[in-house]
This record gives structure tokens, sequence and C-alpha cells, in this order.
């Protein structure tokens, strides 16, 4: 049966792409992969009983992922003709491209990488056939006995008979498949660059090389996804927060600790600043809470179990044993619980800006973006059932506000859902999950909130909602999230005193909208490129006097803009002025107040913009006012 409805008969053997030719021969040329039953076959495996079969081409998502799968076999089979002393790992697709672990003892250079790409091109050009074979399980341990990683997947992964793929006639590998029918197919991929991996991500396991590559249908695709790549380096906030002095990493007081240098504090002080205001203003209360806590604390949240691993080390003190928190949650809950409640005393809105703390591998962090420390615009809503709906949808305008702020106008947002309980591993009970997801539903209904809804991809404790945004160059990041908690509230024996007089535990749902203030400051700094709009700027305007005899009416310009609560700097060195508008243009301060004879005389300045250029000279008055204004409405234009 095809995906129209329709059958089709035919003989006992037939493979995928013998039925997509006497269909068309254009969907035989467009074919990737078939789904056969809702598995994925390969289009020349053959059908060995009655079937849905539907043919995947060049147009969908998990072609492409089949595609890329196969260009990383042909990159294994490369490698090993270049280098057959090389073990192979694996070779996943990922969401950009592909990459395939390595086991050599010699170190892969970029040399090496342009060599290897070539040798790809030689084997694509080809045509060989990928042609899976089927492997009895001791035959299989026993054919990879020198190769220790083959033998432990096939171990851990392989049934009594598993599948392997040849690739010409000297290389073959276990694989589940399914790949292409073979490298003719594979038109478009690019090798990016070498890194190094642990064994299945393991840091007691044996390092291995890693090499990334990308591929695409089209050259097209290709070309475009490479500039992007391209424009993602030159918006990389390592390197923007270095060349613009914004933050550090200091390697004698540890990886994934984030140092804000002056510039970087500025931002983060508005940042942080801006959601407090906002907090008060929709209703939340701030809290402060400590950075430690009793590991008892821990033990009735459940994380001193479950989230071990992701906790720093246990502190022995004279009064029992200490933890860094990594969560707010059990603090916020300690202040609901401090008295007792009343159901008109809810909803409770606790917001605080809290530093935690995660025991993050050294090989996954990433500049602000996976940290050890990092500081959460954390809140937590006690309320009623009755009032649920409403958090919710204050929760998501408070996201979309937050996103159009910061100059974010795209977004995609996420619904996690249970499994309706068929597995057992999430939290409460079946009318909990149902008003809960019900209150999600239609608070992005009354939003006219697009929402992509994702099956059995909830948090064990509650449903969920993140919403991703959408930056300059078309990356999504995850940022914020509302999500629903079951279990907390039932741990802490949390209660509130109904309209009735008797006892009933709240609802508990925790918010982020930043997610954190070090990762949302990275992707500012690439969002921008490092040129921050100038509410944003760390300085937004630099005085530049010519020569000496401008520096006392410098010095006044300076503190006149000083005392509006702008953030200035004097540059009055024994330089040329071209040289200082050359560094503030660098340093991407917005504007460039240039200050000759003639403005010192006529109490002006001469404004010259970082994107726009010189802008003539007004009074000093006039030009606090236009700074006035673009800070106060947060104008991303300049």
């Amino acid at each position: 049966m095809l995906p129209d409805g329709s059958a089709q008969a035919v003989p006992a053997g037939t493979r995928p792409i013998d039925v997509a030719k006497s269909i068309s021969p254009r969907l035989a040329a467009d074919a990737i992969v078939a789904r056969v039953n809702g598995e994925l076959f390969d289009l020349t495996r053959p059908l060995e009983k009655d079937a849905k079969l539907e043919i995947l081409t060049t147009k969908n998502p998990e072609a492409l992922q089949v595609y890329r799968h196969s260009t990383a076999h042909l990159l294994a089979a490369a490698v090993l003709e270049l280098f057959p002393e090389t073990k192979l790992g694996i070779g996943p697709p990922t969401d950009t491209g592909f990459y395939y672990d390595f086991q050599r003892d010699a170190k892969f250079t970029p040399e090496d990488l342009e060599k290897i790409e070539e040798r790809m091109r030689e084997l694509q050009a080809k045509n060989l056939p990928f042609e899976r074979t089927l492997t009895p399980k001791a035959e299989g341990l026993q054919k990879y006995q020198d190769d220790w990683m083959k033998r432990e997947l096939i171990e851990e992964r392989a049934g009594d008979v598993f599948s392997e793929y040849t690739l010409g006639p000297d290389f073959i590998d276990f694989c589940r498949g399914p790949h292409v029918p073979s490298t003719e197919k594979l038109k478009a991929f690019k090798l990016l660059s070498i890194a190094g991996a642990y064994w299945k991500g393991d840091e007691h396991n044996p390092q291995l090389q890693r090499i990334y590559g990308t591929a695409f249908f089209t050259r097209k695709e290709l070309d475009e996804y490479l500039v992007r790549l391209e424009e993602a380096k030159k918006r990389d906030h390592r390197k923007l927060g270095q060349e613009l002095d914004l933050f550090s990493i200091q390697e004698l007081a540890g990886p994934g600790l984030i140092f804000f240098h002056p510039k970087g504090g500025a931002i983060r002080k508005v940042i942080e600043d801006w959601m407090r205001n906002e907090y008060l203003k929709r209703g939340y209360s701030l809290v402060y809470t400590p950075h430690i806590a009793r590991s008892d604390l821990w033990k009735t949240s459940g994380h001193y179990n479950f989230y071990s691993e992701n906790m720093f080390t246990r502190m022995k003190l004279d009064d029992g044993e200490y933890q860094l928190k990594p969560m707010n949650c059990p603090f916020h809950i300690l202040i609901y619980r401090d008295r007792l409640r009343s159901y008109r005393d809810l909803p409770v809105r606790l917001g605080e800006l809290g530093t935690v703390y995660r025991y993050e591998r050294s090989g996954v962090m990433h500049g602000l973006l996976r940290v050890r420390g990092f500081t959460q615009d954390d809140a937590h809503i006690f309320c009623t059932p009755d009032q649920i709906e409403n958090e919710v949808v204050d929760c998501l305008q408070f996201a979309i506000d937050t996103l159009n702020t910061y100059g974010f106008t795209q977004y995609e947002a996420e619904l996690s859902t249970w499994d309706g309980g068929a597995s057992g591993k999430y939290d409460g009970a079946p009318e909990q999950w149902e008003l809960a997801e019900k209150a999600l539903h239609r608070a992005t209904d009354r939003l006219n909130m697009k929402v992509k809804v994702s099956p059995d991809e909830a948090a064990f404790y509650g449903p969920k909602i993140d919403v991703k945004l959408v930056d300059a160059i078309g990356r999504l990041w995850q940022l914020s999230t509302v999500q629903f908690d079951f279990t907390l509230p039932r741990r802490f024996g949390l209660e509130y005193i109904g309209e009735d007089g008797k006892s009933h535990q709240p609802l508990m749902v925790h918010r982020a909208l930043y997610g954190s203030i070090e990762r949302f400051f990275g992707i500012l700094i690439e969002h921008y490129a490092g040129a921050f709009p100038v509410w944003l700027a760390p300085v937004q305007a630099a005085v530049l006097p010519i020569t000496d005899r401008q520096s006392e009416y410098a010095r006044q310009v300076y503190q006149k803009l000083f005392d509006a609560g702008f953030r200035v700097q004097l540059d009055d060195r024994n330089e040329k002025v071209n040289l200082k508008i050359r560094e503030a243009q660098l340093q991407k301060i917005p504007y460039m107040l240039v200050i000759g004879d003639r403005e010192a005389q006529s109490g002006q300045v001469a404004v010259r913009n970082r994107k726009h250029g010189d802008q003539g000279a007004v009074s000093l008055d006039e030009f606090v006012k236009r700074l006035s204004d673009l800070v106060d409405s947060k104008s991303l234009e300049e």
C-alpha cells in the first residue's frame, strides 16, 4: 500500500527503488530512502511481505539524516584508505551535518583533512554501492576481535544477527543503517574540523579524534550553509568577548567559571536591572537565597540521588554535610513554606537572579554557553488550579516581551507532554497532567502562539513549554522555559488553606526567561556581532578631543554625559584623532564625539556614528536628548 491509499501488487523480493521507478522516473531519481511500515529501509532492501511503503525524497528531513549518515561512512572509508592503521568508532548524523570518531596514534592535521576530503570525492565518483549484509553475532565478534570499539558496540547493541554495510570491495562497518543506494547520491559535502572526543562521551574512556563535516542535497544549500558558518565564526562570542574586553575564563581559577570584566559587567547590570524591574512591575517578589545548603535539603528535593552526578563534591563542615546549589527551586519552596498560606495569598511569585553551580565535564564546556557557575533569572509561582491558566499566559507573554525588548522578533515554541502514564517514568497523577497540559494548550491559544507538540518529551515532574529564539543569522537558541512541577510540592509538603477551610497542595511552576545570564549574554554577543544597541552598549559614547587645546571642554562634555547617566569614555591621549576614531570603531562604540576648536567655541559636538559615519555638529544638549531617547525607548536603531 502506498501513502495515497492505493495498493500495488509486486512479487516478494521487489525493492522499494523498483516501486519508485514504476511510479515515476523523477521519483526514483529524487529517492533517498524508504519507509516501510513506519521503519526506514534501504531503497535496495527487498520487501518480504505486505507493507505500507513511502518513498522519501530530498524534501524529507529524515532523508537528509540518512544522506548525512551515508556521508559519514564515506568519510570513514576514505580515512581507512589513507590511514589503514585507524580504528573506527561511531559516525552518526547531526542537525547540521555528521561526524566520525577515530582512534589513531598520530594526530590528524588540517592538511590530512584536505587529503581525506579529496579521497572522499574520488570514492564518490566511483558510484560505489552501499550494500547491507547480515552477520551472526558470534561471527561478528570473532571478525572484530582486534577492534575493541566494534566488539563493544556489537556486544551492547547487536541481536543474534546484525547488519553491516559495505562500501565498495574494501570497506565494511557494523551499522543498523539505512543508507542511500550508492555514493552517486552524495554530491555536496565538506569536512570542517577536527576535535577530541571521549569514547561514548565518558571522560574515563580513551580519547578519540573526531572529524566533523556537513552535507546537503545540493551545492547551493552547502554553499549557503558555509557562508552562514563563516558569519558565525565572525560572531563567535569567545573571540568577540576577548577583543571587546567583556569577559574571560581564567585557567588559574578553573574552566567554566566566568569573570565579567568592567565592560561586560556594565552590560550585565543593564540586563539584570531590566529583569528585576520587570519582576516588580509584574507582581513578583524579589528574594535572595544562599549558595550552599545542607545535603538534607537536596535529599528532600531528590537532587541528592537523582542529580548527584551534576552536583559538586559534598563539603563536610562541623555541623553536617553541605553542597553547592545546582537549582534555586528548593530555596524558594522553603520561603513559601516558612508560613501558613491562605488561598487569598495566592498566587505567590518569587523571583531571583540566583547563581547555581553544576558539574559539567571538561569536554563539554563552551565559553558562556555551557559553564559550571551561572546565574539564572529563576522564578517560581505557587497558585491554585483556578489561577494556573492566567499565570501561564502571563509567563509566556513575559517571555515574548523579553525577546522583543532585546531585538529577537522570531521564535519557535515547543510543548512537551507525557505518554499518558504508559511507561511509568512520569511523576504525578493523570488528573494533574490533564489539568497542566490543558492549561498550557489554552494559554498558547489565547496568545495565538504557534507551538509544536512533542509527545513523551516532558520532564518527569511535569509538562513544559520551551521557547527558542531565532538570531540574526537564523540559528535557533534554547531560551525561555515554563515548567509544571508535581513532585516538589509533594516532597516538601506544601499547602495552602482553601476557601473550604481545608488544606490543599498548590500548583507550582518553574519559569526562566533568560535561561541564564551567561548564556543569554553569549547569545546577545553573537546576535549583534558585538555591536550592541545603544541602550545595552558598555560604552555608549566616546569623547575625542583633537588636540590638547580642547581637553577642558572635552572633560565638560564627558562630565555632562556621565551626570546624565550615560556610559561614556574620554580619550584625551596625545594621539591623532583618526587613531582614536579607529580604535573606538573597533570597540564598536555607538557614538564618537569629535571635538575641535570650532566645537569647543560653539558648545557643540561633531557626532560620528559607528554605522552611518559623520552626522554633523549639534549642540551638546541636542545630543544628550538624542541619546536619552534611544536609551529610554530601548531602540535598536541609531
